[in-house]
């Protein structure tokens, strides 16, 4: 990702890898959001999509 050089160098001897532990990170949790995402019953067709979406679109009522 990124050129090596002797700034480069030193940061990840001082700091570590930060781009590696982040992409490790999110990895972690895009496997942790998927086995949730899984668990989840799906939603049923006449439920809203979120709590601030009404129930009947306003032009029916």
């Amino acid at each position: 990702m990124f050129q090596q050089t002797p700034v480069y160098d030193r940061l990840v001897a001082e700091r570590g890898d930060v781009p590696v532990q982040v992409r490790g990170e999110a990895d972690r949790i895009h496997r942790d959001l998927a086995q949730v995402l899984r668990q989840v019953p799906p939603s049923r067709p006449d439920a809203p999509h979120s709590v601030f979406e009404p129930k009947t679109p306003p032009g029916a009522l």
